[in-house]
């Protein structure tokens, strides 16, 4: 059964300047015109695929800050760029980011990129890279004027300068000083002003976007161990793509929905993480999961810091402000993990609020009215939809909710992937970089600013954009096509298609969701961990054997698609679990009960997490943090102190 032909196509034809690439099989047929090849097959396999080539200088995975901005800026070069998304991005998840973005601009108190760089190396419990860092906090400045001329409308001071908040864990004269008002924003809905700037400014420079593709895997040459393209398959119709490119970036967001409560859209999947396990490459620190302080109790919907930010309070039941007792100078607006491990502590001490005393109450009505309508407008309407509270007047119910992934696919500043080697811990893949939550820079080492999600993605894409631009020419040959490209892929979507399991997907998806929330959350024991750990080897293994798809359709399979993505969740889920197990220290958003201090002599190193998935088994090495910064004449390394608020 051969596939019809796209209409003008020609069998076997050849656009001019265009080569032929290697087939996938013998018994194939194929037609090209304008780029794209046509391949159908019914050897080895069931299914006769519809396979469509495409040859781009850059391909990005992901379209929301991080790969939009890395998309625009290979564009703007002058690269052929293709961006490949199963969103329509701007309803990729960067829309949901509320408080703001980090910059030492100095439009409301003195700052300077320095102190910024120090407050982001101890939030990160000395386990963030500090070359990383420093770029990151030096570029921050001019990144956001930059947006600022691309038209993000950040709120405004009346003298007309950028509006800025502060957030927990900023501080001046290298934490010797006060708060810090160094995050810019717009409202409480800078990431949604954020992600329609970058995808208006791409459309300026003609990025070619493929939505609704699901990317299935990286195409590797296994030779060079060089990243050569991406296999995806339009959700649509069913067809397969195979994207050759020169350079690939990943830029799919963290995996969130590992979690039964999480603040998280339900289409964090953490596929970039998956395509790079499935490739040999590792995945980094994945132990430090964020829990967001303040998500609303029952939903999981995120209150942005920037509430406590703009005067909120948190209070227990006895409706005392208890962080005045964990954190006496930054009170409230202490680090994230700080503010996190409190508010469960007064839980479990009996001073949570309602009924069963099981949360919080964040406290806003002791604000104008005026102040949060113009500063807090999308959390009040939030809170009037998911509690029926009126901010103004009540508090909000909160507690801790899976926010972050601070671990993803190790990278350096320049955004390029590292595949540590037993001779070099920093060895980098040829032709593939990652940005945003994705990867780990690390920037965010074992616990996240807030307002540094946004600036990461901003940067570091930027980052990979100027990288590719620097090492590469537009139209620039690329290695040749292996045979067997994008086979295995196909393999496993019949597999997963064909697969006679007794177990659903959505069964599947809650047993990791329910594992993950109760063995992995924000206090760990070594019970509850090596208890995580064999349950989720057992899921891990029931779904590599016994998974059961309903619908065999290729036509807009959602449960197929569910099936991968949650094939990519268990894996990272694993990494997560087995690297928590074996870290014996308590450091940053991971908090152990039987190891509560940091050690630095054996464990400021970043865990690295490979997954096997025809066993469904996790391997864990390491690999050292990086201590040092990009110039130490210009930024000295901050050294390992005492962490306190």
């Amino acid at each position: 059964m051969l596939c019809k032909l796209a209409k003008g196509q020609t069998e076997c034809g050849t656009e001019k300047g265009v080569a032929h690439r290697p087939t996938i099989q013998k018994e194939l047929v194929t037609s090209q015109k304008n780029n794209q090849t046509n391949y159908t097959t019914m050897a080895a396999r069931r299914t006769a695929f519809h396979i469509i080539d495409h040859t781009y200088d850059v391909v990005v995975v992901g379209a929301g800050g991080a790969g939009l901005r890395a998309a625009m800026g290979t564009a703007a070069q002058g690269f052929k760029t293709a961006c490949i998304t199963k969103l329509f991005p701007t309803r990729s998840h960067t829309v949901a980011a509320q408080g703001g973005i980090n910059a030492a601009l100095s439009n409301m108190s003195e700052d300077h990129w320095k102190w910024h760089a120090f407050d982001t190396v101890k939030g990160a419990d000395w386990l963030g890279d500090q070359d990383s860092i420093h770029y990151m906090c030096k570029a921050a400045p001019d990144a956001i004027k930059e947006l600022e001329h691309y038209g993000l409308p950040f709120s405004r001071t009346e003298q007309g300068t950028i509006y800025q908040r502060t957030l927990g864990g900023h501080t001046t004269d290298y934490g010797k000083g006060g708060q810090a008002y160094r995050t810019a924003c717009a409202s409480d809905r800078t990431g949604h002003a954020l992600l329609h700037t970058l995808y208006g400014k791409s459309l300026q420079h003609d990025v070619n976007y493929f939505v609704e593709y699901f990317a299935l895997d990286l195409i590797m040459d296994d030779n060079t161990e060089e990243c050569i393209g991406v296999m995806a398959m339009c959700m649509e119709d069913g067809t397969m793509h195979r994207f050759h490119a020169k350079n690939t970036v990943l830029a799919t967001g963290g995996y969130g929905r590992a979690y039964f409560s999480a603040t998280a859209a339900h289409t964090c999947t953490g596929d970039g993480g998956g395509m790079a396990l499935r490739a040999g490459i590792p995945i980094q620190d994945p132990e430090f999961v964020q829990f967001h302080p303040t998500g609303i109790y029952g939903a999981g919907c995120l209150i942005t810091e920037g509430c406590r930010g703009e005067g909120g309070i948190l209070r227990n039941q006895e409706g005392e402000r208890f962080m005045e007792r964990y954190a006496p100078s930054a009170k409230d607006l202490a680090s994230r993990d700080v503010v996190s491990r409190a508010m469960t502590m007064e839980i479990m001490e009996g001073r949570g609020c309602g009924v069963n005393q099981d949360h919080i109450e964040l406290h806003l009505d002791h604000l104008t009215p005026e102040l949060i309508q113009d500063r807090l407008p999308g959390i009040q309407e939030t809170v009037k939809i998911f509690c029926g509270r009126d901010v103004t007047r009540e508090p909000i119910p909160v507690l801790p909710t899976v926010h972050y992934n601070m671990g993803g696919i190790p990278t350096n500043h320049h955004g390029e992937v590292i595949k540590p080697t037993r001779d070099d811990p920093d060895a980098t893949v040829k032709g593939l970089y990652a940005a945003g939550e994705a990867a780990s820079a690390s920037v965010h080492g074992a616990n996240r600013l807030g307002a540094n999600s946004l600036l990461e993605i901003v940067v570091f894409g930027r980052a990979c954009a100027n990288h590719i631009g620097q090492h590469c020419q537009p139209g620039e040959n690329i290695a040749a096509l292996p045979m067997d490209a994008g086979e295995q892929s196909l393999r496993d979507v019949d597999h997963f298609r064909d697969n006679q399991g007794s177990v659903s997907t959505a069964e599947l998806r809650l047993d990791m969701q329910r594992c993950m929330q109760l063995h992995a959350a924000v206090y760990r024991t070594p019970t509850s961990l090596l208890e995580g750990v064999e349950k989720m080897d057992a899921i891990a293994r029931t779904f590599a054997k016994d998974v059961k798809v309903h619908d065999r359709s290729l036509i807009w399979n959602t449960d197929l698609i569910e099936t991968l993505e949650l094939r990519n969740l268990i894996a990272q889920s694993s990494a997560t679990i087995h690297c928590a197990e074996r870290r014996k220290e308590s450091r940053g958003a991971h908090a152990r009960e039987d190891y509560p201090d940091r050690n630095d002599e054996q464990w400021m190193k970043h865990s690295l997490a490979y997954f096997d998935f025809e066993q469904g088994t996790t391997r864990v090495g390491y690999r050292p943090a990086h201590q040092h910064t990009l110039d130490e004449t210009e930024l000295k390394s901050v050294l390992p102190h005492a962490r306190v608020y």
